[in-house]
């Protein structure tokens, strides 16, 4: 039996595979959100560090209770999120910064107009205070403990999956694609860059060994194998078995993060999208084109608990269908700022089009449009860079289960969208590639096993609707500067 341990922003989940990679059990545990100010996110990651403790032992004792044991564990995590500790005291130095978090929001504008193109072309990456560096460097610069820690030689910094590397195995290390996302790797020659460590105040030593992502890290204190670390939008692409060139999937979650396998290619992109690491196994690498949209799971959240639209989503849903349109109605989800290609912290969430005849149900319909316009921008965006035709787009992810954004999705990119029966391909993703790095199971294997639940076709245009909708995005722009 296999589990993918996927610790993601807002809950910790394991979930145990059986030998066929069908879900036997799912353990998950929420933790704590902390916002000391107004677009600050941050996570206490010994709160983390319990909940991956209590999911590991629940699946621990399912296997138990069916004869089986549990093979080896692969890591996958929300990225770009950095946690500073000292390897003497083995103490955490502060909250872990969430990737969500806009503190770095000043310092990342000065940055991009300074530094951007250098740092596009070392990193593939939009400068931007979702990444790791600025992160990092305000750490240092802010916090006595880290400070003091950085004197010591005692200082050390890690993404999610390093941190839970160093819990579980003892060692630092962090894998090819998380290292990709910190915004001080270097992604042509897969190292740190010296001249980004000098840029931002960073040690080498402070960083962790870069490892392969289907590679065998350690043993947890019962025995278990570690055997993989991989972020989670990568996983996502590789549960997804998105493994030939031009092969693209969407996981619609707390955000949407769409990813294209570009092979052993880094397409740059001239409409900022980011050029990443996909996953390096043994010494082949493989890229991805990436865009990300900030808020997707968490809009419908919003209309639920902060607007009171319906107790779930799927009241949400059955009260856009009374209308079946967004009644002249666009929303623009830029509730934390927006992602590719705009690159706009300073953006915020906009409703525009109220008339009389306006209710809750339009604004819904909208809600949803503006999800699935969000990542429709991005998939032409993807289709146009790459010179690829995109002739399916998978999804997965809990927003996927929703039928109605779905075919709206469908119909504004003109493309046949593929949801598969498990929907949990970060977690599969992470499983299938320590299984890979043990030698259990293969590719091919994974191709067949991987079954589909629906596929939704184009069905309307909407190609009217998506224009207006980019104008209301244009409107959006830069409020909050």
């Amino acid at each position: 039996m296999f589990v993918g341990l996927d610790q993601g922003t807002t809950s910790t989940r394991a979930i145990l595979f059986d030998d066929d990679f069908s879900v036997v059990h799912e353990a998950r545990r929420e933790f704590r959100q902390i916002y000391p100010k107004e677009g600050w996110v941050e996570h206490n990651p010994e709160d983390i560090w319990q909940t991956v403790v209590e999911v590991l032992e629940e699946c621990k004792r399912v296997a138990d209770s069916k004869g089986k044991k549990i093979d080896v564990i692969g890591i996958t995590n929300q990225r770009e999120t950095v946690v500073a500790w000292d390897s003497e005291t083995k103490q955490v130095l502060y909250n872990a910064i969430v990737w969500q978090c806009r503190r770095t929001a000043e310092r990342s504008s000065f940055l991009r107009k300074e530094y951007g193109r250098a740092i596009k072309e070392k990193t593939g990456l939009v400068v931007d205070p979702y990444f790791s560096a600025t992160k990092i460097e305000w750490l240092i610069q802010n916090v006595p403990e880290v400070k003091e820690a950085y004197n010591k030689g005692t200082l050390r910094f890690g993404t999610i999956d390093s941190f839970l590397a160093w819990k579980l195995t003892g060692r630092h290390v962090t894998d090819y694609s998380n290292a990709s996302r910190t915004m001080i790797f270097n992604i042509n020659t897969l190292d740190w860059d010296e001249e980004l460590l000098e840029l931002f105040g960073v040690k080498r030593e402070f960083l962790p060994e870069v490892v392969d992502t289907a590679q065998f890290i350690g043993y947890t204190a019962d025995g278990i194998p570690v055997a993989s670390l991989v972020g989670d939008q990568q996983a996502a692409l590789f549960g997804q078995t998105a493994f030939q060139r031009g092969d693209v999937k969407c996981t619609l979650g707390t955000g949407s993060f769409i990813l294209m396998n570009t092979g052993n290619e880094i397409i740059s992109s001239e409409h900022n999208l980011l050029s990443t690491v996909g996953w390096k196994i043994k010494d082949e690498v493989t890229y991805a084109l990436e865009g990300s949209v900030f808020i997707t799971g968490t809009l419908v959240n919003y209309l639920i608990k902060n607007l009171g639209f319906g107790k779930d989503s799927s009241e949400l849903t059955e009260l856009a269908l009374q209308v079946g349109n967004n009644g002249g109605i666009y929303f623009v989800p830029a509730l934390t700022g927006l992602g590719a290609p705009y690159w706009d912290p300073y953006a915020r969430g906009l409703i525009i089009g109220l008339t009389p005849g306006t209710d809750k149900r339009h604004i819904i319909y909208a809600a949803f449009e503006g999800i699935a316009f969000s990542v429709g921008q991005l998939v032409m965006l993807m289709e146009k860079e790459s010179n690829i035709k995109i002739n399916t787009l998978k999804v997965d992810g809990g927003v996927s289960k929703n039928n109605l954004i779905m075919q709206i999705l469908s119909d504004v990119v003109n493309t046949v969208v593929e949801r598969p029966v498990n929907r949990e391909t970060t977690a599969l993703g992470a499983a299938s590639l320590a299984a890979i790095a043990l030698g259990i199971v293969t590719k091919e294997k994974l191709q067949q096993i991987r079954k589909i639940d629906r596929i939704f076709t184009p069905k309307q245009a909407r190609e009217e609707e998506f224009n207006k909708w980019k104008q209301a995005v244009n409107r959006a722009l830069n409020w909050e500067s």
